[in-house]
C-alpha cells in the first residue's frame, strides 16, 4: 500500500497551506475566529452559540466506522471546546462535552491501546497510562464544574455531606453525574496506590447511584455498566457483588437490546476474568463479536472500538485463564 503524500509537498508554501486550512475550515469556526476579534459583548454571544452548537447532540463521532480516523481528529475538538471555555469558563454545556470528550478520548484512545504496548514495551505502556490519569482528573475536574453551575460550591458539599449534594440534582444533572462519576472512577482505577484518590471510591459510587435513581435508561444502560464495574469493585461478599453485577447487566442488556458490545465485554473484563470462568468469557466475547456494528448506526463507534477490544482479550485470553 502507498504512503499517504505530505501535506506540505501537496500543498505547498506555507502562505499557501495557511490559505487551504482555512478553506477546510467549516463555516462556524471562521465565523467563530471573527467573532473573538470583536468586542467583548459579541464575543461573549458568539463564543456561547458556538458552544452551543458544539456541545448539542452530534452524531458526526458516534455514527463513525473509523476509530482510527476518530482518534486522530477528537483532540482538535477538545481544544476548541477549552479554548471556548476559557472565554465562557460557565457554559454548562461545553462542561459537559469536555467532562464527557476527554474521559471517551482517555478510555478508547490511551488507557485501552496502553494494555496493547505493554505486551512489547512497559515503560510506554505506564506513560501511557499516567497520560490517561491527567486526562481522565481533567475530565472529572469538567464535570465537576458542570455541576457547581447549577449548585454552586458542589465539590465541597459533595465531600462535606454527600447525601445533602447530591439531593438537589436533578434530571438535568444526570448526563454531568454519569460523566464525573465515569472520569472519576476510572482515574481511580488507574491511581491504585494513590491513597487519596481511593478514599474518592465511595464519592463516585454516590454520583453514579444518583445517576441511577434519576434515570436508569441514560445511554442505553450506560448507569448500569458503570454500576457494574463499581459493584466488582466494593469491599463486599463475594456473592452480593455478583448478584448486585448480574442485575446491573440484565438491565444494561435490556435497555441496549442487545446492540451493544460494550455489555458484554463489560462483564468479561469485569466479572468473568476475576472469577476465572473462561467459559463464560468466551460466551461473552463471542456476542460481543457478532454485533454488526453497521445496523446500528448511533452506536457504530463505540461498537467497532469494544469489538477491537474483545478481538485483543480473544487474543491474549491465556493471560487471564490456565488454558
Amino acid at each position: 500500500m502507498a504512503s499517504a503524500p505530505s501535506p506540505r509537498r501537496t500543498l505547498g508554501t506555507p502562505a499557501r497551506l495557511e490559505r487551504a486550512a482555512r478553506l477546510l475550515l467549516p463555516p462556524c469556526t471562521l465565523i467563530l475566529c471573527a467573532g473573538l476579534s470583536s468586542g467583548c459583548s459579541l464575543q461573549k454571544f458568539v463564543v456561547d452559540r458556538a458552544g452551543d452548537a458544539l456541545s448539542g447532540d452530534n452524531t458526526v463521532f458516534a455514527t463513525d466506522d473509523d476509530p482510527d480516523l476518530i482518534a486522530a481528529a477528537t483532540p482538535f475538538g477538545l481544544k476548541l471546546t477549552e479554548s471556548l471555555l476559557a472565554k465562557s469558563p460557565e457554559h454548562r454545556g461545553l462542561l459537559l462535552s469536555a467532562a464527557q470528550g476527554f474521559t471517551q478520548y482517555a478510555y478508547a484512545f490511551v488507557e485501552l491501546p496502553a494494555d496493547e504496548t505493554e505486551l512489547h514495551d512497559v515503560a510506554a505502556a505506564e506513560a501511557a497510562r499516567e497520560r490517561a490519569r491527567r486526562l481522565y482528573r481533567r475530565a472529572r475536574d469538567y464535570g465537576l464544574r458542570g455541576l457547581a453551575v447549577g449548585h454552586p460550591d458542589f465539590e465541597s458539599r459533595l465531600r462535606a455531606d454527600p447525601d445533602a449534594a447530591l439531593s438537589q440534582a436533578g434530571p438535568d444533572d444526570v448526563a454531568l453525574l454519569y460523566w464525573t462519576a465515569a472520569a472519576w472512577g476510572a482515574l481511580v482505577s488507574l491511581g491504585k496506590n494513590e491513597p487519596s484518590l481511593l478514599a474518592d471510591l465511595p464519592l463516585v459510587q454516590r454520583l453514579a447511584d444518583r445517576a441511577l435513581a434519576l434515570d436508569e435508561t441514560f445511554g442505553q444502560g450506560s448507569v448500569h455498566l458503570l454500576e457494574l464495574s463499581l459493584v466488582m469493585s466494593a469491599p463486599r461478599p463475594q456473592e452480593e457483588r455478583l448478584a448486585a453485577a448480574r442485575r446491573h447487566f440484565d438491565r444494561a442488556l435490556a435497555l441496549s437490546q442487545g446492540a451493544q458490545a460494550s455489555v458484554f465485554v463489560t462483564w468479561a473484563e469485569s466479572v468473568s476474568i476475576p472469577a476465572g470462568q473462561a467459559g463464560e468469557f468466551d460466551a461473552m466475547i463471542g456476542k460481543a463479536l457478532a454485533i454488526d456494528a453497521d445496523a446500528h448506526p448511533p452506536v457504530r463507534l463505540a461498537n467497532r472500538i469494544y469489538q477491537r477490544r474483545a478481538r485483543w482479550l480473544q487474543e491474549h485470553s491465556e493471560q487471564f485463564f490456565n488454558r
